[in-house]
């Protein structure tokens, strides 16, 4: 990855982003377009455990032509245990669910890219296109819900990666999570780019009439073309804002949630999302600044410069003059929000245009009063 930052310093100097695109070329880093065809990363290189990195090298054999495109595989996994457990002071939630790893949505910017490494895969296309899903975790949940002792919080889903990604199609694990949750009345929050999130909207409503459930819808931008480029294979803005309306007419709290906003790109949408949004039925808001985590960095680079080369200094100042000085600063308090004038120009904007339109006036609280260790004997019966 040293050549990203070899191509970072070529954009700030005199050879500017055509010198930087050239480095990464050479370099063999940059996958052919067809081979990622629908994806969202142009590199794949190797996790940052690995002894050995990938590069693409013609030997004059004519073999590159052959190499087979990035196609979606599904492993399956069989963790421990089923619910994730955080201690973060900048966090709403201590509990989460992740019924997949990796995500095939393919946002570039996704903050969750570092975790395939950890399986000795890459933070690029293969976070894309090689999967991996945890069938059992509807069982696993009814036990862990069962366990004496366990107190009832709030579980986050969405968080890391899309419960409703293109997969959840045909494994349906979001489904059956949500059918253990209703049985045992306990709360949840969803956070989604996806409009399959309409198809549980029956779960759902029995659960939000019990105050037992609440979802945001993560807009990004209304802007059709950049929202192909940056999130490839989630929901169209159009049928996200299509789903915030069919979930709150169902009476399910809905929210929108502003992320990442990424400086010199997509800020200057804040209100028009928000304006959207609110129509929608949205009643509260969020926004999380961009994120460049680990192997993040070079492949959201990479993305920046073959799509928006034109674009690249400005952006990178911007995030840096958020970052003192860096990609990116892990630091409680500040990941989230950034610091800075510009840092805080955005939050006040957000701020401002939430007031205007009447959101976050109150947080919308789920119970945890309701919940069951154990369900009744028809509530079983769905499992």
């Amino acid at each position: 990855m040293n050549i990203v930052v070899q191509a970072d310093k070529a954009a700030f100097g005199q050879g500017r982003a055509q010198r930087a695109n050239a480095l990464i070329e050479e370099a063999g880093l940059r996958i052919d377009s067809e081979r990622r065809r629908g994806r969202g990363a142009g590199m794949n290189p190797s996790g940052r455990f690995e002894a050995e990195s990938r590069h693409v090298y013609d030997d004059g054999w004519e073999t590159i032509e052959d190499l087979p495109p990035f196609k979606t595989e599904v492993q399956v996994e069989k963790p421990r245990t089923i619910i994730t457990r955080n201690d973060s002071p900048d966090i709403s939630f201590d509990r989460s669910i992740n019924p997949y790893r990796g995500c095939e949505h393919g946002c570039i910017y996704c903050f969750a890219r570092p975790t395939h490494s950890y399986m000795g895969l890459s933070a690029g296309l293969d976070f894309e296109s090689k999967l991996f899903a945890k069938p059992d975790a509807a069982k696993m949940l009814d036990k862990e819900l069962s366990r004496p002792g366990y107190t009832a919080k709030m579980i986050a889903i969405g968080t890391n990666t899309d419960p409703y990604q293109p997969i959840e199609k045909k494994w349906r694990i979001m489904r059956d999570i949500l059918q253990v949750l209703e049985a045992h009345n306990h709360p949840i929050g969803i956070v989604t780019k996806s409009a399959l999130v309409m198809r549980d909207q029956d779960i759902l409503t029995r659960m939000a009439e019990k105050g037992l459930a609440k979802v945001a819808l993560s807009v990004t931008t209304l802007d059709g073309k950049l929202a192909r480029t940056m999130e490839p294979r989630a929901s169209t803005p159009t049928r996200r804002l299509q789903a915030l309306r069919s979930l709150s007419d169902a009476g399910i709290p809905v929210s929108v949630m502003v992320a990442p906003v990424i400086p010199g790109l997509n800020d200057h949408e804040i209100e028009r999302v928000l304006d959207s949004a609110r129509a929608m039925g949205a009643l509260e808001a969020g926004y999380v600044l961009l994120r460049l985590p680990l192997e993040v960095s070079p492949i959201f680079k990479e993305w920046l410069l073959r799509n928006y080369p034109d674009r690249y200094r400005h952006i990178l100042s911007l995030i840096r003059s958020m970052r003192n000085g860096k990609d990116y600063d892990a630091e409680w308090g500040k990941r989230m929000r950034g610091e800075g004038p510009y840092a805080w120009q955005i939050g006040r904007r957000f701020e401002i245009a939430a007031k205007r339109l009447g959101m976050n006036l109150s947080k919308r609280r789920l119970r945890t009063d309701l919940f069951a260790a154990t369900p009744g004997s028809e509530q079983l019966s769905l499992f």
